[in-house]
């Protein structure tokens, strides 16, 4: 039951990012133009998706176990340390020179174009790089 509500929660997501245009790097590069032809079409879908995830992080924050799960699995931290601040720049970065996050990314190879397959092999190559950093340098 669990891995049909994870994959019905995914369709849904990812219905949500086509149907608002979020797959189109275009309209992501057009919100990060803040100099040129500026569209504020990315700042309505964050702005509905921070209302509607506030709500459902406070209601999650008084529920004893999640409906779906066995356990709730909230961040602890509320740090904001080197290792965010690098993540941030580094996915930010990332997302302007390519116009893809990692769900709109994985939404748009259903369209079969090269970009976004190209876009999530590099993704998942820079994890994998990572992983292995981290058991190296042990950076945790």
């Amino acid at each position: 039951m669990h891995i049909f509500a994870a994959f019905i929660a995914g369709l849904i997501f990812g219905v949500g990012l086509i149907i608002s245009g979020m797959t189109n790097p275009s309209k992501i590069i057009g919100f990060l133009d803040i100099t040129g032809v500026w569209d504020p079409s990315l700042l309505l879908v964050m702005v509905g998706a921070i209302s509607l995830s506030y709500f459902a992080f406070r209601k999650a924050g008084v529920l004893a176990k999640p409906l779906l799960g066995d356990e709730m699995q909230l961040p602890k931290s509320r740090e904001v340390n080197r290792r965010l601040v690098t993540g941030s720049l580094i996915f930010g970065a990332g997302w302007g020179l390519a116009g893809y996050c990692p769900g709109p990314a994985l939404a748009s190879i259903a369209t079969g174009a090269q970009e976004p397959i190209i876009f999530v092999t590099a993704m998942i190559a820079g994890m994998a790089i990572y992983e292995l950093a981290e058991r190296f340098f042990k950076w945790k």
